[in-house]
């Protein structure tokens, strides 16, 4: 019987853990080795703290509808993306209002996860700590791990020759950029096209005499802004468009999807990516396409080689006078207090049945919250994990025997090995993901039964944004908030915008709602169809042909 959980952590997933620890009547102790609560959103000016912290300019690339803990709206005046300092001052109220510092132990590293030696009947955890040079050995019922997937930089020197070598300028990690003004005037060269990738070339840009940013990636670049200057993801992460990605055709899609990624610039013209690709990522940056066509940032290929101030291209181009590589190349995850027997096993969240439990294990004891990169929030992964975790912990929720687990876990595995530390290694379908944990938890809505009881609720979720309160309508932790907070969230979106208000200030959520009832025929059959492919975990974003 699990009662004392040890949570690892207090970022996101920590807090988040905590707090549906308290939901099922647990015992939650959680152990935080910095001074304060937020993770990588905690912000510091240093880069000697022990873990990652976000970059001063650094904004959201989900909405605040669609990154909100799904029982905990953002208040209303907060913008849709928000900067790293009103996320830190969202969650200090989220543990305020649930009370959940008091089992925060601070400034406590966690050294130690041992199984103890009546695991196989107990489920039992020693977890040893240290606290300013205090020593202690705790024993638990569970451990959740919260510690994400940004822990260690993670720098392939050696797939660059002459780095360490031959080169004279500055090299650094993008862990270590803070502020942009060290960089004026200076010749910058950016390895990495992913989201930091892009936010810090633009940045750079507007201070360093030339900025090139270096891919071997093909690269699709999105707008926060979507459709009449709406969010993108509250616009496009939708249950109708997810079931209409998984009924078309895979080349139709991955047509319709090309087709409205170019239509705000045709990527091909700018060396960013072909139509005909197989294998891209996609960021979001809505000023970069601008740098490009503006020349502050030029786009280049992977570096071949570097010599003392020039890095060479894979395309034969030299550029010389290189004052600073910064290498935007991503984190590696990695668990040094497991014990050897678990960690070993953990090469990435394939290796966890549904991205959470070591199949391995006797006793299903240990959950890893937040591993895991989604189309969507890891925000709102995290916390449904913590939901569905917490819910087998208290005997709620059942998990399947070893042997299935094992053979799902095997079946995610890819044919062929590759490297491990390829972030889209871990990509998955929001509402696929979600809705495969929320069924697992028993809390994933039913837009055929909401119809017959409530056809305007059931609209407004399935073709309205699949924002996190509706998985707070049916099952355990269910909130009476749910339903309004879905009704008005086209409200809370507009509503720091509302600054300067105009003579004719006719709503457009009328128009949504009259197409929403002429909608209602084709809602009744897109849902029954739904209703009849029980596969939650589906995701058309995991495609090998995409």
């Amino acid at each position: 019987m699990v009662r004392r959980v040890a949570v690892i952590g207090a970022g996101v997933g920590g807090l988040v853990s905590v707090k549906c620890c308290l939901d099922e009547g647990l015992e939650p102790t959680c152990f935080e080795s910095s001074q304060d609560i937020g993770g990588v959103w905690c912000y510091t000016d240093s880069t000697d703290r022990r873990g990652v912290s976000v970059y001063h300019s650094v904004i959201t690339n989900t909405s605040k509808e669609m990154s909100c803990f799904s029982d905990f709206p953002f208040p209303e005046g907060f913008p849709s993306y928000l900067p790293h300092s009103l996320v830190l001052e969202y969650f200090r109220m989220y543990a305020q209002h649930f009370d959940l510092l008091r089992h925060i132990r601070f400034q406590t590293t966690v050294l130690s996860v041992r199984k103890r030696p009546d695991f196989s009947s107990s489920g039992q955890w020693e977890v040893v700590t240290e606290t300013e040079g205090v020593y202690e050995s705790h024993i638990f019922d569970a451990v959740m791990v919260c510690t994400g997937l940004y822990q260690e930089p993670y720098l392939p020197l050696a797939s660059f020759p002459g780095i360490e070598s031959r080169f004279k300028g500055q090299q650094l990690h993008s862990r270590e950029y803070r502020e942009v003004q060290t960089f004026r005037g200076k010749r910058v060269l950016v390895v990495g096209i992913g989201n930091t990738g892009g936010d810090l070339s633009v940045e750079l840009s507007r201070v360093a005499a030339k900025v090139f940013l270096s891919t071997r990636s093909n690269t699709w670049v999105i707008s926060r802004v979507s459709d009449h200057g709406f969010p993108f993801d509250m616009v496009n992460t939708t249950r109708f468009n997810h079931l209409l990605e998984w009924l078309l055709p895979s080349a139709l899609a991955r047509r319709i999807r090309f087709r409205k990624f170019n239509s705000w610039f045709n990527h091909t013209n700018y060396g960013l990516a072909s139509s005909k690709s197989s294998k891209f990522k996609m960021i979001i940056n809505e000023e970069l396409p601008f740098c490009l066509l503006s020349g502050t940032v030029v786009l280049k290929p992977n570096v071949k080689e570097f010599t003392e101030s020039s890095a060479v291209f894979e395309d034969g181009t030299t550029e010389e006078n290189i004052d600073v590589v910064l290498f935007a190349t991503g984190y590696n995850f990695s668990f040094p207090f497991l014990e050897e027997s678990v960690r070993s096993t953990i090469n990435d969240n394939r290796s966890l049945y549904n991205c959470v439990f070591p199949p391995q294990l006797e006793k299903p004891t240990l959950a890893i919250i937040g591993l895991i990169q989604l189309t969507g929030s890891i925000m709102v992964g995290s916390e449904m994990q913590a939901r569905w975790v917490t819910g087998v912990f208290a005997g709620w929720n059942k998990l399947p025997p070893p042997s299935r687990m094992m053979a799902e876990v095997v079946k995610r595995k890819p044919p062929v090995k590759r490297n491990p530390h390829e972030r889209e290694n871990l990509k998955m379908s929001f509402i696929g993901y979600m809705d495969k944990i929320a069924a697992c938890a028993g809390v994933k809505p039913s837009v055929l039964r909401l119809l017959l009881t409530d056809p305007q609720l059931a609209l407004a979720i399935f073709f309205g944004p699949c924002s996190p309160y509706q998985y707070r309508l049916v099952g355990r932790g269910r909130w009476s908030g749910a339903r309004a907070a879905i009704l008005t969230q086209w409200q809370r979106t507009l509503q720091p915008l509302r600054t300067r208000v105009l003579g004719d200030s006719s709503s457009s959520s009328s128009g949504r709602c009259w197409m929403c009832l002429l909608a209602l025929p084709a809602a009744l059959t897109a849902a029954f169809l739904f209703s009849k492919y029980p596969q939650p975990g589906w995701s058309p974003w995991a495609r090998p042909q995409l």
